[in-house]
């Protein structure tokens, strides 16, 4: 949410539990539906696990995202204190991608999902959701919300 609210994207998050994304992002021309998953270095690479995981009286059940759930996934690298945008041709039927932060071993080039091509960003920059980063009228508070901060019952 703050990557998203940095660059001046509105975001919502849903009122009611049970749905498979967490948040939408107001794009202009579209909102778009996102999952937020943390994303677990491993070396050079990030690992997002595109599922859901619950425990039942039968055990460990997973479930993949869909495409009709969700139009795409965010990832926080807490390590790398970066965030990535992830459209559904990189994670429809998977179950986690990966992305790379150097070369790897082999050198090998093809089918290599680089992390900087999905950096938050990148990506809405990509998907036309932001024009110039930090562009505002002069003296415009750079984020703010209809109710003041504090003034909220919950």
């Amino acid at each position: 949410m703050l990557n998203a609210v940095k660059l001046g994207v509105d975001v919502y998050r849903p009122v009611g539990e049970g749905g498979r994304y967490d948040l939408i992002l107001d794009l202009g021309s579209r909102l778009l539906r996102v999952q937020c998953k943390w994303a677990a270095r491993y070396g050079n690479v990030v690992i997002i696990r595109c599922y859901s995981a619950r425990r039942t009286a039968e055990g460990l059940v997973t479930r993949r995202y869909t495409t009709e759930e969700v139009d795409a996934f965010a990832a926080h690298s807490m390590d790398l204190d970066r965030c990535y945008l992830l459209p559904p041709e990189l994670w429809a039927n998977r179950r986690n991608v990966q992305l790379r932060l150097a070369p790897t071993l082999n050198n090998q080039a093809r089918r290599v999902n680089w992390a900087e091509d999905f950096e938050f960003a990148a990506r809405l920059r990509a998907l036309g959701a932001v024009a110039q980063l930090g562009e505002r009228p002069a003296g415009s508070r750079e984020v703010t919300g209809s109710i003041p901060v504090g003034s909220t019952l919950f």
